[in-house]
């Protein structure tokens, strides 16, 4: 087993994430097995009672793990499947360790951040990079391990978050019992570029490598990150003073899509260098999968057409808060070669309060909607904004407008539907109104209403569909049923479908015990589809995922002619 240990120095959200996944994707090109692990210092869990303003999105994995988004960026860049575990945290490490001390695996000894924490840091590491993530299910040959960088090198090299300081150690530890040919250390830094002068400055990332040696780790690659490419003197500089040679030195400047980042390194020599290195058996040069890539990321710089999506959330402040629905739309346009424009519509704007409050703010919001090709509702908790959300499923129903309701939206949908279409108008769903007559939305019978971590509807299920005459069954292939990520509490109230069947919204899929209800589609409407579960976490930049697609094939005119061709995109 090979490890590639990436760390991050000056300031975090520089493209750590992006960078190792185009790493183990230049790997997986040259037809290695790989896997990835992601460290977050935090003490929870897991990353689900986050607020996506923390962190960005909820990722939910196969297994119903909720983990950091990054571990989407490997799914999505390595096409591979990942599970909870490849996502370490120091509340599971101590959770570990402490339940082991209870359970009598260290008596007689006192229990101490080292060796304990450390050791259980090493063997979870060793164990999680042998599971096998791809479809052959055969063990990966590399791990490519992210640390998350705020228990890092921040600010001119300070030492960050004190909870962090156990896995620097750990990692210290384990580059010798792994030993050198099989453990590299790729160090990603700012160098920012003042307006005042113009000049690029290599300080920042000399007191990172400092600070990282310090702590017993020496870089072999250092990834420079820059608004504009870096000059060859600033390159040498670099070498010069953080004792690497100067093609140990890698740049990455802003580009126009991430799909140009694994180029970009395999440009600059970084398989030739892993080859040497970790003395890989690959070939030199390029695959057939990266110049994929590289057509890929050709064809994004060159589309011409432009499909706009409104997307109408509550969490509109954060672009990170819906990073899998932006990509998901992102792989859908690409497919059929529009280029995305997503406008970010925060839903409490266009609710009358701010039209008292701001008129302003309400009516360029309108605005926005109004001017959209399509409309997306994605997934959220809590009663802000649900009444903006509201009014613009019911613009989307009434003008015909290509919609797509995602786990909240597509509750949201049954809601409006039951309120502007059946007349029941205190129709609501109990989560926003536990008294309500018409309870149109209610909470699950597995849920637990005690624990509020881990207690949802998680993971992979299986929707099974109950009709041919469906347009999402199209989509997906004509197949009988698929299998797609959950993330929910509450659900169509399976004792009122019939009313809403009979006025032309039907429930076409559910789940296998035909109890769950999991997709809606409207009677004479060009394309408003309702899905429970979360189609964009499977969703992959060669195979985009249906539901996001017909979204966008509608919002440009050309699903129907998508669906006579028997569902293959035009050349």
């Amino acid at each position: 087993m090979k490890y590639i240990l990436v760390t991050g120095g000056v300031i975090s959200g520089i493209g750590k994430g992006i960078i190792a996944s185009s790493i183990g994707t230049i790997l997986k090109s040259c037809g290695l097995r790989v896997t990835a692990i992601k460290i977050d210092p935090y003490i929870n869990i897991d990353a689900g009672t986050f607020s996506p303003y923390e962190h960005g999105e909820v990722f939910v994995l196969n297994d119903g793990g909720e983990v950091d988004l990054d571990l989407g960026n490997y799914e999505r860049f390595l096409d591979i499947n990942l599970y909870k575990d490849n996502n370490i945290t120091t509340g599971k490490i101590y959770q570990h360790v402490i339940n082991k001390e209870r359970h009598g695996d260290y008596l007689g000894k006192t229990v101490q951040v080292v060796p304990h924490i450390t050791d259980a840091v090493q063997e979870w590491v060793m164990n999680q990079a042998k599971v096998p993530v791809d479809d052959d299910r055969k063990e990966p040959q590399i791990c490519v391990i992210e640390a998350n960088s705020s228990f890092l090198f921040q600010l001119g090299g300070t030492i960050g978050d004190i909870e962090g300081m156990p896995f620097v150690e750990a990692f210290r530890q384990f580059q010798f019992k792994a030993k050198r040919e099989n453990f590299c250390n790729i160090h990603v830094s700012l160098v920012p570029q003042p307006n005042a002068t113009g000049e690029q400055k290599t300080k920042p990332t000399q007191n990172s490598v400092r600070a990282l040696r310090g702590l017993g780790l020496s870089p072999d690659l250092i990834v420079c990150r820059s608004a504009k490419p870096i000059e060859m003197a600033v390159k040498e500089k670099i070498s010069m003073f953080c004792h690497v040679e100067p093609e140990q030195v890698i740049f990455i400047h802003d580009v126009s899509s991430t799909y140009r980042v694994p180029i970009l390194l395999e440009e600059q020599g970084i398989m030739k260098y892993f080859k040497q290195r970790l003395n890989l058996p690959i070939d030199d040069q390029p695959s057939d999968l990266l110049m994929k890539w590289k057509k890929m990321a050709d064809r994004y710089e060159r589309l011409l057409k432009v499909c706009s999506i409104a997307l109408v959330g509550k969490y509109t402040k954060l672009s990170d808060c819906y990073a899998s629905v932006f990509k998901a739309l992102e792989h859908s346009a690409l497919a059929i070669n529009h280029k995305l424009d997503l406008m970010y519509i925060d839903s409490t704007e266009l609710e009358h309060s701010t039209e008292v409050e701001n008129s302003v703010k309400y009516h360029q919001a309108w605005h926005k909607l109004c001017k959209a090709d399509g409309i997306l509702v994605p997934g959220g908790f809590g009663i802000r904004g649900t009444e903006g959300k509201l009014q613009a499923i019911s613009w989307a129903r009434a003008k015909k407008k290509p919609f797509l309701g995602v786990c909240l939206g597509m509750q949201l949908a049954v809601v409006e539907f039951a309120r502007n279409c059946l007349n029941w108008k205190d129709a609501n769903s109990t989560e926003f109104d536990p008294d309500t007559k018409n309870p149109v939305v209610v909470d699950m019978p597995e849920h637990n209403p005690g624990d509020m971590g881990g207690t949802m509807r998680l993971g992979k299920r299986r929707t099974v569909f109950k009709t041919e005459n469906s347009i999402l069954r199209k989509l997906y292939g004509d197949e009988m049923f698929v299998e797609e990520r959950h993330r929910h509490r509450y659900e169509v109230n399976p004792e009122l479908t019939q009313c809403f069947e009979e006025k032309g919204l039907k429930f076409v899929g559910h789940d296998t015990e035909g109890n769950r209800m999991e997709i809606i589609e409207l009677e004479d409407h060009p394309y408003f589809v309702g899905v429970q579960f979360h189609p964009e976490f499977s969703s992959r930049p060669m195979k985009p995922s249906p539901p996001y697609l017909g979204l966008l094939l509608a919002a440009t005119g050309t699903l129907n002619a998508y669906l006579q061709r028997g569902c293959k995109l035009s050349p």
